[in-house]
């Protein structure tokens, strides 16, 4: 082993070859994020993750009929740049060791347009890290050898 791979801890030269390597990136558009396919697949997934209501009250059960009343302006005002996020909900949650730890809990809505951004720009993006990079990167995207 080369003192560069031994001081390498991403594999070496080929890796970093493939890390430095210059690759366009797939243009994107908030039209992308708000189209109604791809809102729909966020809101799938956000219904099977669950979790609590944000500041709103609004719960993953009411969510559709707010949605049914609402989205339009809310896309609206994504499309046109005025859209601010609503505050996250904190709340403390014990911990083992006697202590606490804070969580932030964002509206329903907050979170599902969270998803939709995530899955337009991680096909985008998710091609340029490298392929031991693991934090907060899906599972299927994992490349582990054994």
């Amino acid at each position: 082993m080369s003192s560069h791979e031994a001081m390498n801890p991403n594999g070496g030269a080929d890796n970093m070859r493939r890390v430095m390597e210059n690759r366009p990136l797939n243009p994107v558009s908030v039209e992308s994020v708000v189209s109604k396919e791809n809102m729909r697949k966020a809101w799938k997934q956000v219904k099977a993750n669950g979790g609590a209501s944000g500041i709103d009250g609004i719960t993953i059960e009411e969510f559709p009929m707010y949605a049914k009343t609402d989205w339009e302006g809310i896309k609206t005002s994504l499309l046109d740049g005025t859209y601010n996020p609503t505050p996250v909900k904190r709340v403390e949650i014990p911990k083992n060791n006697g202590g606490t730890r804070n969580l932030g809990i964002p509206v329903v809505t907050d979170r599902v347009i969270q998803q939709a951004i995530s899955q337009i720009l991680t096909p985008v993006f998710d091609p340029h890290f490298s392929e031991f990079s693991f934090g907060f990167r899906p599972e299927h995207v994992l490349h582990i050898r054994p």
